[in-house]
Formats: structure tokens, C-alpha cells, sequence
């Protein structure tokens, strides 16, 4: 007998989600469709709004490592407020994607410590070049 109680709360609590979810359809910003675009090589999002926006999915966490074919396959979350690569286990945020937030604060951070270490034969010329000229101008006090 518990269990068709169970049921009957479950079918009662979707029932208020759905009914929420269609008054709040256009309330809240969500992502109606989602692709990979292999033309522009970016991740492509329509939004309820009307509003579309697209990234290069070299720039998210978990996706930067990934290749054309696991990018395409690509799912949205029931509400429509996050992104699902299944071949990746990597799930992104609209909202955050919105900010410009491309994965976890960890995640950012280490990235960003990393984009100030890359080497190249141009960044170590540039260095040469800013050596010879007495390096780096003083700080003004």
C-alpha cells in the first residue's frame, strides 16, 4: 500500500512541476535547443527567448580534450537550464554559460594559471627582445 501512496505523491509532485514549468516558460531563460555547429567549429544554443548565443567548446571544462562527434552529441537537462555531453561526462550550466563561466572555479583557475605559462618560440623571442631593451620598465611609484 505504500507504494501506491509513493506513486500518487511522485504522478502529484511532477504534475506541480509541469504546470510550473509551462507557466514560467518564458520567465525564466532556458536552452530550447542545443548542436554542435561543425562549420563554425562552436557549440550552439537557442534559447526560449528567442535569444542564441555559441562557444568554442575548446574554451569549457570537460569538453576541451573532446572530438567533433562526441561535441554533436550533446543533450539538454529536463528544465532546459544545463547541457549534457554523455561520450564526455561533462555538463555545463546555461546560466553560468551565459556569465562567461565556462566551468568550475577550480577548473578556471588552473586554467588560467596555465594560460600564463604556454612557451613558444614568439613568446620567448618577444622576451629576448624585452631583455635587450634593459626588460620590464620600472614600476612608477
Amino acid at each position: 500500500m505504500a507504494n501506491a501512496s509513493n506513486s500518487q505523491w511522485l504522478d502529484e509532485q511532477l504534475a506541480t512541476a509541469q504546470k510550473l514549468m509551462r507557466e514560467n516558460k518564458y520567465a525564466v531563460p532556458h536552452a530550447v535547443a542545443a548542436a554542435y555547429n561543425r562549420r563554425t567549429k562552436t557549440i550552439a544554443v537557442d534559447m526560449n527567448n528567442g535569444a542564441s548565443f555559441s562557444f568554442p567548446p575548446h574554451l569549457a571544462q570537460g569538453l576541451e580534450d573532446g572530438k567533433p562527434s562526441q561535441w554533436a552529441d550533446v543533450q539538454l537537462s529536463p528544465m532546459g537550464t544545463g547541457l549534457h555531453w554523455p561520450q564526455l561526462d561533462a555538463d555545463l550550466s546555461v546560466q553560468g554559460l551565459l556569465e562567461g563561466l565556462f566551468g568550475s572555479h577550480a577548473w578556471r583557475k588552473a586554467h588560467a594559471a596555465r594560460a600564463g605559462g604556454v612557451k613558444s618560440e614568439a613568446k620567448a623571442m618577444a622576451a629576448r627582445l624585452n631583455g635587450a631593451k634593459g626588460g620590464r620598465p620600472k614600476a612608477a611609484r
